[in-house]
Protein backbone atom coordinates (compact mmCIF):
# COMPACT_ATOMS: atom_id res chain seq x y z
CA UNK A 1 0.00 0.00 0.00
CA UNK A 2 1.60 3.31 -0.98
CA UNK A 3 0.62 6.61 0.31
CA UNK A 4 2.35 9.86 0.64
CA UNK A 5 3.23 8.90 4.02
CA UNK A 6 5.17 5.55 2.96
CA UNK A 7 7.02 7.33 0.20
CA UNK A 8 8.15 10.42 2.35
CA UNK A 9 9.57 8.03 5.25
CA UNK A 10 10.56 5.12 2.86
CA UNK A 11 8.51 2.04 4.49
CA UNK A 12 6.60 -0.44 3.50
CA UNK A 13 2.76 0.19 5.24
CA UNK A 14 1.50 3.68 6.21
CA UNK A 15 1.75 2.39 9.90
CA UNK A 16 3.75 4.56 12.60
CA UNK A 17 4.21 3.32 16.01
CA UNK A 18 3.21 6.34 18.23
CA UNK A 19 6.46 7.77 21.01
CA UNK A 20 4.72 6.86 23.89
CA UNK A 21 6.30 7.30 27.22
CA UNK A 22 8.24 4.60 29.06
CA UNK A 23 6.73 2.14 26.25
CA UNK A 24 9.34 3.68 22.93
CA UNK A 25 12.08 1.33 23.65
CA UNK A 26 14.22 0.40 21.19
CA UNK A 27 12.12 -3.11 21.47
CA UNK A 28 9.27 -1.75 19.71
CA UNK A 29 11.00 0.29 17.54
CA UNK A 30 12.52 -1.87 16.10
CA UNK A 31 10.05 -4.50 15.77
CA UNK A 32 7.69 -2.37 14.32
CA UNK A 33 9.93 -1.30 11.37
CA UNK A 34 11.43 -5.04 10.51
CA UNK A 35 7.32 -5.46 10.20
CA UNK A 36 7.12 -2.82 7.24
CA UNK A 37 5.73 -0.06 9.83
CA UNK A 38 7.26 3.16 11.66
CA UNK A 39 9.02 2.61 14.91
CA UNK A 40 9.88 5.41 17.26
CA UNK A 41 11.69 5.74 20.44
CA UNK A 42 10.35 7.80 23.35
CA UNK A 43 13.31 10.58 23.10
CA UNK A 44 12.44 12.04 26.75
CA UNK A 45 12.00 8.66 28.16
CA UNK A 46 16.09 7.52 28.18
CA UNK A 47 16.82 10.30 30.75
CA UNK A 48 19.35 12.38 29.00
CA UNK A 49 20.95 12.67 25.73
CA UNK A 50 23.52 9.84 26.08
CA UNK A 51 21.20 6.97 26.90
CA UNK A 52 19.38 8.37 23.49
CA UNK A 53 22.55 7.59 21.78
CA UNK A 54 22.87 4.20 23.47
CA UNK A 55 19.14 3.70 22.48
CA UNK A 56 19.90 4.56 18.95
CA UNK A 57 22.55 2.10 18.59
CA UNK A 58 20.80 -0.68 20.50
CA UNK A 59 17.42 -0.12 17.66
CA UNK A 60 20.29 -0.06 14.70
CA UNK A 61 21.52 -3.58 15.89
CA UNK A 62 17.94 -4.70 15.78
CA UNK A 63 16.64 -3.22 12.87
CA UNK A 64 18.10 -1.81 8.97
CA UNK A 65 15.25 -0.07 8.49
CA UNK A 66 14.01 3.20 8.86
CA UNK A 67 12.67 4.68 12.37
CA UNK A 68 12.22 7.86 14.16
CA UNK A 69 12.67 9.13 17.41
CA UNK A 70 9.83 11.26 19.40
CA UNK A 71 11.36 14.65 21.57
CA UNK A 72 8.25 16.67 23.09
CA UNK A 73 9.12 19.98 23.91
CA UNK A 74 7.84 20.61 27.62
CA UNK A 75 7.08 24.61 29.05
CA UNK A 76 9.64 24.42 31.65
CA UNK A 77 11.23 26.99 33.72
CA UNK A 78 14.29 23.55 33.41
CA UNK A 79 13.76 22.23 30.31
CA UNK A 80 15.52 19.18 29.17
CA UNK A 81 19.18 19.09 27.43
CA UNK A 82 17.17 19.59 24.15
CA UNK A 83 20.24 20.59 21.73
CA UNK A 84 22.07 16.94 23.43
CA UNK A 85 18.94 15.11 22.57
CA UNK A 86 18.90 16.52 18.61
CA UNK A 87 22.66 16.17 18.92
CA UNK A 88 22.54 12.67 19.86
CA UNK A 89 19.52 12.01 17.03
CA UNK A 90 21.80 13.54 14.40
CA UNK A 91 24.97 11.75 15.04
CA UNK A 92 23.14 8.74 15.74
CA UNK A 93 21.80 9.53 11.72
CA UNK A 94 18.26 9.21 12.87
CA UNK A 95 16.30 10.42 9.78
CA UNK A 96 12.99 10.75 11.08
CA UNK A 97 11.55 13.14 14.09
CA UNK A 98 8.40 12.95 15.20
CA UNK A 99 7.95 16.44 17.69
CA UNK A 100 5.08 17.31 20.17
CA UNK A 101 4.20 19.60 23.03
CA UNK A 102 5.51 22.99 22.03
CA UNK A 103 6.32 24.79 19.08
CA UNK A 104 9.30 23.40 17.59
CA UNK A 105 10.32 25.82 14.72
CA UNK A 106 13.30 26.97 17.13
CA UNK A 107 15.02 23.32 16.23
CA UNK A 108 13.90 22.76 12.48
CA UNK A 109 17.00 24.54 11.07
CA UNK A 110 19.58 22.09 12.90
CA UNK A 111 16.92 18.63 11.98
CA UNK A 112 16.43 20.26 8.30
CA UNK A 113 20.33 20.52 8.15
CA UNK A 114 20.79 17.39 9.05
CA UNK A 115 18.02 15.79 6.55
CA UNK A 116 15.86 14.98 9.09
CA UNK A 117 11.97 14.83 8.08
CA UNK A 118 10.03 16.19 11.02
CA UNK A 119 5.91 14.74 11.45
CA UNK A 120 4.40 17.01 14.27
CA UNK A 121 1.46 15.65 16.63
CA UNK A 122 -1.37 18.04 16.47
CA UNK A 123 -4.41 18.32 18.06
CA UNK A 124 -6.53 20.72 15.73
CA UNK A 125 -6.64 22.30 12.25
CA UNK A 126 -5.28 25.24 13.44
CA UNK A 127 -2.19 24.09 15.18
CA UNK A 128 -1.41 21.92 11.74
CA UNK A 129 -1.55 24.84 9.83
CA UNK A 130 1.14 26.23 12.14
CA UNK A 131 3.14 23.10 11.87
CA UNK A 132 3.20 23.06 7.93
CA UNK A 133 3.73 26.93 8.09
CA UNK A 134 7.25 26.02 9.80
CA UNK A 135 8.29 23.70 7.82
CA UNK A 136 7.36 20.18 9.70
CA UNK A 137 7.23 17.94 6.57
CA UNK A 138 3.91 16.02 7.63
CA UNK A 139 1.33 16.06 10.85
CA UNK A 140 -0.23 13.61 13.26
CA UNK A 141 -3.33 14.69 13.86
CA UNK A 142 -4.87 13.69 17.21
CA UNK A 143 -8.53 13.02 17.56
CA UNK A 144 -10.48 13.77 21.14
CA UNK A 145 -10.49 9.62 21.21
CA UNK A 146 -6.48 9.58 22.02
CA UNK A 147 -4.80 8.34 24.72
CA UNK A 148 -2.44 11.55 26.48
CA UNK A 149 -2.92 14.72 25.90
CA UNK A 150 -6.01 15.27 23.24
CA UNK A 151 -5.75 19.12 23.59
CA UNK A 152 -9.00 21.17 25.12
CA UNK A 153 -11.01 21.39 21.37
CA UNK A 154 -13.12 18.11 21.92
CA UNK A 155 -13.24 17.36 18.93
CA UNK A 156 -13.15 13.48 17.54
CA UNK A 157 -11.15 12.12 14.09
CA UNK A 158 -14.61 11.93 12.39
CA UNK A 159 -15.03 15.42 12.17
CA UNK A 160 -11.00 16.42 12.90
CA UNK A 161 -9.54 14.38 10.16
CA UNK A 162 -11.87 15.68 7.31
CA UNK A 163 -10.92 19.26 8.43
CA UNK A 164 -7.51 18.62 8.08
CA UNK A 165 -7.48 17.25 4.42
CA UNK A 166 -9.84 20.22 3.58
CA UNK A 167 -7.08 22.52 4.74
CA UNK A 168 -3.38 20.76 4.63
CA UNK A 169 -0.81 20.73 1.65
CA UNK A 170 1.50 18.00 3.38
CA UNK A 171 0.33 14.67 3.88
CA UNK A 172 -1.11 13.98 7.46
CA UNK A 173 -1.73 10.35 9.37
CA UNK A 174 -4.68 10.06 11.98
CA UNK A 175 -4.14 9.61 15.56
CA UNK A 176 -6.57 8.29 18.28
CA UNK A 177 -8.74 5.60 17.91
CA UNK A 178 -6.48 3.34 15.79
CA UNK A 179 -6.47 -0.35 16.27
CA UNK A 180 -6.74 -2.70 13.29
CA UNK A 181 -7.65 -2.47 9.04
CA UNK A 182 -11.15 -0.61 9.78
CA UNK A 183 -9.14 2.39 11.52
CA UNK A 184 -6.21 2.37 8.46
CA UNK A 185 -9.35 2.51 5.89
CA UNK A 186 -11.29 5.03 7.73
CA UNK A 187 -8.36 6.91 8.21
CA UNK A 188 -7.73 6.98 4.20
CA UNK A 189 -10.73 7.59 3.21
CA UNK A 190 -11.26 10.49 5.57
CA UNK A 191 -8.45 12.12 3.88
CA UNK A 192 -5.37 11.00 6.18
CA UNK A 193 -2.33 9.22 4.64
CA UNK A 194 -2.11 6.72 7.33
CA UNK A 195 -2.37 6.03 10.85
CA UNK A 196 -0.19 6.22 14.13
CA UNK A 197 -1.26 3.50 17.14
CA UNK A 198 0.38 3.86 20.20
CA UNK A 199 -2.47 2.21 22.90
CA UNK A 200 -2.82 -0.65 20.61
CA UNK A 201 0.89 -1.62 20.22
CA UNK A 202 1.42 -1.37 23.83
CA UNK A 203 -0.58 -4.82 23.85
CA UNK A 204 2.13 -6.54 22.22
CA UNK A 205 4.95 -9.37 22.82
CA UNK A 206 7.78 -6.61 21.85
CA UNK A 207 6.22 -3.67 24.16
CA UNK A 208 9.33 -3.39 26.32
CA UNK A 209 6.02 -3.36 29.68
CA UNK A 210 4.92 -5.48 32.73
CA UNK A 211 2.25 -7.75 31.63
CA UNK A 212 -0.17 -6.19 34.32
CA UNK A 213 -0.23 -3.31 31.58
CA UNK A 214 -0.85 -5.56 29.33
CA UNK A 215 -3.95 -7.58 30.29
CA UNK A 216 -5.39 -4.02 31.55
CA UNK A 217 -5.49 -2.81 28.10
CA UNK A 218 -7.08 -6.48 27.15
CA UNK A 219 -9.41 -6.42 29.89
CA UNK A 220 -10.73 -2.22 29.47
CA UNK A 221 -13.58 -0.98 27.50
CA UNK A 222 -14.45 2.06 25.68
CA UNK A 223 -15.47 3.82 28.81
CA UNK A 224 -12.65 3.20 30.84
CA UNK A 225 -10.83 5.95 30.51
CA UNK A 226 -11.04 9.34 32.00
CA UNK A 227 -9.96 12.77 30.81
CA UNK A 228 -7.84 14.27 34.04
CA UNK A 229 -5.92 17.92 34.82
CA UNK A 230 -9.09 19.51 32.31
CA UNK A 231 -8.90 22.47 35.56
CA UNK A 232 -5.37 22.97 34.81
CA UNK A 233 -5.46 23.21 30.62
CA UNK A 234 -3.63 19.97 30.38
CA UNK A 235 -6.30 17.91 29.54
CA UNK A 236 -4.84 13.79 29.65
CA UNK A 237 -6.65 10.57 28.94
CA UNK A 238 -5.89 8.02 30.84
CA UNK A 239 -6.84 4.77 32.22
CA UNK A 240 -9.51 4.56 35.01
CA UNK A 241 -7.68 3.32 38.20
CA UNK A 242 -7.98 4.10 42.12
CA UNK A 243 -4.82 6.88 41.40
CA UNK A 244 -7.47 8.16 38.82
CA UNK A 245 -10.62 8.08 40.93
CA UNK A 246 -8.60 10.40 43.31
CA UNK A 247 -7.16 12.99 41.06
CA UNK A 248 -10.42 13.58 39.99
CA UNK A 249 -11.54 14.02 43.64
CA UNK A 250 -9.14 16.36 44.23
CA UNK A 251 -10.50 18.43 41.19
CA UNK A 252 -13.73 18.36 42.08
CA UNK A 253 -12.76 19.30 45.57
CA UNK A 254 -10.77 22.05 44.77
CA UNK A 255 -11.97 23.40 41.10
CA UNK A 256 -10.62 26.17 39.99
CA UNK A 257 -8.11 26.95 42.96
CA UNK A 258 -6.67 23.13 41.97
CA UNK A 259 -2.56 23.89 41.06
CA UNK A 260 -0.22 21.47 39.51
CA UNK A 261 1.30 20.37 43.32
CA UNK A 262 -2.07 19.41 44.34
CA UNK A 263 -1.75 15.89 42.16
CA UNK A 264 1.95 15.36 42.30
CA UNK A 265 1.30 12.11 44.15
CA UNK A 266 -1.11 10.75 41.11
CA UNK A 267 1.29 11.87 38.48
CA UNK A 268 4.69 12.75 39.07
CA UNK A 269 7.21 9.98 38.32
CA UNK A 270 4.78 6.99 38.43
CA UNK A 271 5.28 5.45 35.09
CA UNK A 272 8.60 3.38 36.01
CA UNK A 273 6.43 2.24 39.20
CA UNK A 274 3.12 1.28 36.23
CA UNK A 275 5.08 0.58 33.33
CA UNK A 276 8.23 -1.58 34.83
CA UNK A 277 7.13 -2.92 38.01
CA UNK A 278 3.48 -3.82 37.12
CA UNK A 279 1.57 -1.55 40.01
CA UNK A 280 -1.49 -0.84 38.34
CA UNK A 281 -2.57 2.08 40.90
CA UNK A 282 0.92 3.41 41.40
CA UNK A 283 -0.73 6.60 39.52
CA UNK A 284 -2.46 8.16 35.91
CA UNK A 285 -1.10 6.87 32.92
CA UNK A 286 -2.19 7.54 29.57
CA UNK A 287 -4.67 5.23 27.68
CA UNK A 288 -6.44 5.81 24.53
CA UNK A 289 -10.47 4.75 23.94
CA UNK A 290 -9.11 2.32 21.40
CA UNK A 291 -8.59 0.08 24.55
CA UNK A 292 -12.01 -0.69 24.23
CA UNK A 293 -11.25 -2.89 20.40
CA UNK A 294 -7.83 -4.33 22.63
CA UNK A 295 -8.63 -8.13 22.40
CA UNK A 296 -5.40 -9.60 22.56
CA UNK A 297 -1.11 -9.30 22.97
CA UNK A 298 0.17 -10.37 19.56
CA UNK A 299 3.43 -9.85 18.31
CA UNK A 300 4.16 -6.74 16.06
CA UNK A 301 4.65 -8.45 13.35
CA UNK A 302 1.38 -10.31 13.78
CA UNK A 303 -0.44 -7.25 14.68
CA UNK A 304 0.91 -5.30 11.38
CA UNK A 305 0.45 -7.97 9.28
CA UNK A 306 -3.49 -9.05 10.81
CA UNK A 307 -4.25 -4.99 10.39
CA UNK A 308 -2.81 -4.80 6.85
CA UNK A 309 -5.15 -7.90 5.69
CA UNK A 310 -8.28 -6.46 6.65
CA UNK A 311 -7.50 -3.18 5.23
CA UNK A 312 -7.14 -4.92 1.82
CA UNK A 313 -10.19 -7.53 2.32
CA UNK A 314 -12.29 -4.30 3.20
CA UNK A 315 -10.68 -2.14 0.48
CA UNK A 316 -11.29 -5.12 -2.55
CA UNK A 317 -14.21 -6.98 -1.28
CA UNK A 318 -16.67 -4.93 1.03
CA UNK A 319 -15.90 -1.83 -0.50
CA UNK A 320 -15.36 -3.09 -4.51
CA UNK A 321 -18.74 -4.90 -3.65
CA UNK A 322 -20.65 -1.51 -3.05
CA UNK A 323 -19.38 0.38 -5.74
CA UNK A 324 -20.35 -2.79 -8.13
CA UNK A 325 -23.97 -2.41 -6.63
Amino acid sequence: MKTKITELFGIEHPIIQGGMHFVGFAELAAAVSNAGGLGIITGLTQGNPENLAKEIRRCREMTNKPFGVNLTFLPSVTPPDYPGYIKSIVDGGVKIVETAGNNPQKWLPTLKEAGIRVIHKCTSVRHSLKAESIGCDAVSVDGFECGGHPGEDDVPNFILLPRAAEELKIPFVASGGMADGRSLVAALSLGADGMNMGTRFMATKEAPIHEHVKQALVAASELDTRLVMRPLRNTERVLKNAAVDRLLEKEKALGARIKFEDILPEVAGVYPRIMKQGEMDAGAWSCGMVAGLIRDVPTVKELIDRTMREAETIINQRLSRLAAA
